[in-house]
């Protein structure tokens, strides 16, 4: 779990709190019901309008894997393939057959299906990379959703302003309520900002985010497999794939460099 969306979010509505109390001012002039109301419940509303029904339900579902953020580490996988690749070499294809049945990734166990069935490795890339983009093509409705949301708030938390202001002009007659009826109606362009900038925007981007990792991941698995059905020697597949992750071809490569200090003393 990855809990960089938590924490961001609890920091940034943390540093709020924190400026309004050293400002001397009382959370309860900020949390009113009708402007909330106004911008959470129109957010949701014109989101909803701007796509489909099915938009809206893969956009809920995907919060809780927003949240968490779960996705397998690199390494893992290169092992995992690594391993495949071994346990081929010593007991043939047919093998991935009883391998598929242990795995619960569903796209690296139909990959193995595949394989254990004969399918030719041209058109198992080509099924493998159609999955992988049909996956993105999920992944950005539920981003864009929120990232649609993240525009519509801001506007919206200025109608409701512009809506108080209008109860304000009404009431001229009474100049001693007019400061607090002014300071409510900016609540709802306050909300309006919170929200988008605290809470949808950062969750479509988080979205992206894991839908790029986990592209990344499924990429690695489709060249491993496909590696392992060609009868890849599986320490040169380790090394090919360490190849194509920055950050473990990069630790790889600094371990087995010598230090300066070593160099010395070998001179």
């Amino acid at each position: 779990m990855d809990p960089a969306t938590i924490i961001g979010i609890v920091l940034a509505f943390g540093a709020v709190v924190a400026m309004v109390t050293m400002e001397g001012a009382h959370l309860s002039a900020l949390v009113l019901p009708a402007p909330m109301v106004l911008v959470f419940g129109a957010t949701f509303a014109v989101g909803i309008a701007s796509g489909t029904l099915k938009d809206f339900m893969v956009a809920m579902k995907s919060i809780p894997r927003a949240l968490r953020g779960k996705i397998e580490p690199p390494q893992q996988v290169i092992d995992q393939v690594v391993d495949l690749a071994e346990k081929a070499r010593a007991n043939g294809l047919l093998a991935m057959e009883q391998e598929a049945d242990t795995i619960d990734d569903p796209f690296l166990k139909r990959a193995l299906q595949n394989i254990a069935d004969g399918t030719d490795g041209d058109e198992l890339r080509v099924l493998l990379e159609d999955e992988i983009a049909t996956k993105s093509k999920k992944d950005r409705v539920a981003a864009k959703f929120f990232s649609g949301m993240g525009g519509y708030a801001p506007t919206i938390g200025i109608i409701g302003t512009v809506v108080s202001l209008t109860h304000v002009l009404e009431n001229l007659a009474e100049p001693g309520e007019l400061g607090p009826m002014i300071a409510s109606a900016f609540v709802a362009t306050l909300w309006g900002l919170l929200s988008a900038n605290f809470l949808w925007l950062p969750l479509g981007a988080r979205l992206r985010r894991l839908s790029e990792l986990d592209v990344e991941r499924m990429t690695l698995l489709m060249e491993g497999v496909l590696a392992v059905q060609s009868g890849s020697q599986p320490r040169l597949l380790g090394e090919r794939l360490r190849a194509m992750v920055p950050d473990a071809g990069s630790s790889k490569k600094d371990a087995k460099e010598p230090k300066p200090e070593k160099l010395k003393e070998a001179a």
